[in-house]
């Protein structure tokens, strides 16, 4: 005859942690495989649907490499690129985003309010609009200004040790001139630079093309499994850095992994589809509240932030009067989930 502990005693106490680490597992691993089908069927939506429709058969077939009148073109050179490039941005928006928020126990601290993108943003105009340049070489000007940004903003927080909060105000304070100093240059700008230009406020999947992809796609195949790897230790940094090297984890070279990791994931990010608006901000909080406490949510802030992008461009192309940017839509979600979480903070704390 089985035997059950009694309630109360350590046996009985030990089952009950048992129980509630397997639910949380299974929770967190069917949260997982959630997101990753509803990032799979977005993908391929985005793939099937356009002025011309084409079914799943034709998809796979031109994805294998066969020929297929009209679809060869349309879905592998113009829906297959911006369909990639939207997830895996989405998936390095997520994973950067959520990042942040974990080092500096603030849900605030995103690379879109820390100055981070706008410093893609600033590059990437002034290379329009004053230099008069074009297609690559504009991504890979946003690329280098984002770096730039991160290291000003990391270098200028860091004098003196590092302190979280004061790289969020420094950030703040960074992203602020950037912002000024986009909009003198666009003041200026003629009206063909301006429209060239808007997709480095915003975020837009549009023209995009295999050069563009393919560069992010090395880097979120490099980096993702990195930061992935390296998750425990993120998770010992939430504690503060006394009880994390308590933990055993060497504290400045876990940090300098996790943000330099996190700014090149976002750097690459955005010099392929721009500075898509609030999905690094909205993708760790909405990742934290699907797994449960105590998981780790850099993969399923990943999924979120490939299933927001996906989502919202579908929304942006078809199911409006007219056609937006993917930045555009993201913006209009993210402005009322910023509000909620400065009030949510407000009341509880800063912790994700």
């Amino acid at each position: 005859m089985i035997s059950i502990p009694a309630s109360g005693s350590p046996t009985s106490e030990r089952f009950d942690v048992f129980a509630g680490r397997r639910a949380r597992t299974r929770r967190a691993a069917w949260v997982t495989v959630g997101l990753a089908a509803a990032t799979a069927v977005l993908w391929a939506v985005s793939l099937m649907v356009g002025k011309t429709f084409y079914p799943l058969d034709d998809i796979v077939r031109v994805i294998g490499g066969q020929q297929v009148a009209g679809a060869s073109f349309t879905v592998g050179e113009l829906r297959l690129p911006r369909a990639t490039t939207g997830l895996l941005a989405g998936a390095a928006f997520g994973v950067a985003g959520v990042t942040f928020q974990a080092l500096l126990r603030n849900p605030l601290a995103s690379p879109d309010i820390i100055g981070i993108s706008w410093g893609a943003s600033a590059a990437a105009v002034g290379a329009i609009v004053v230099f008069g340049l074009t297609g690559p070489a504009v991504s890979a000007v946003a690329l280098i200004g984002a770096l730039a940004a991160a290291g000003a903003v990391y270098g200028l927080s860091s004098a003196g040790g590092f302190a979280g909060t004061r790289l969020i105000l420094i950030g703040i304070g960074v992203a602020a001139m950037l912002s000024s100093l986009v909009s003198y240059v666009l003041a200026k700008a003629s009206q063909w630079d301006i429209a060239a230009a808007l997709q480095w406020l915003t975020g837009s999947l549009s023209g995009v093309s295999w050069s563009r992809t393919v560069p992010l796609a090395i880097a979120v195949a490099v980096l993702v499994p990195l930061l992935l790897g390296n998750a425990r230790h993120l998770g010992a940094l939430t504690l503060g850095d006394d009880s994390a090297a308590g933990l055993g984890v060497r504290v400045d070279r876990a940090r300098l992994v996790f943000i330099a990791g996190a700014v090149l994931l976002l750097a690459f990010a955005t010099a392929a589809a721009g500075p898509v608006s609030f999905v690094a901000f909205m993708s760790g909080p909405i990742a934290v509240r699907l797994v449960g406490p105590g998981r780790s949510p850099l993969l399923a802030s990943a999924l979120v932030g490939a299933t927001l992008v996906l989502a919202a461009d579908l929304v942006g192309q078809h199911l409006l009067p007219h056609r937006y940017p993917v930045g555009v839509v993201t913006g209009v979600l993210g402005a009322p989930f910023l509000v909620y979480l400065l009030i949510r903070v407000n009341r509880a704390g800063g912790s994700l």
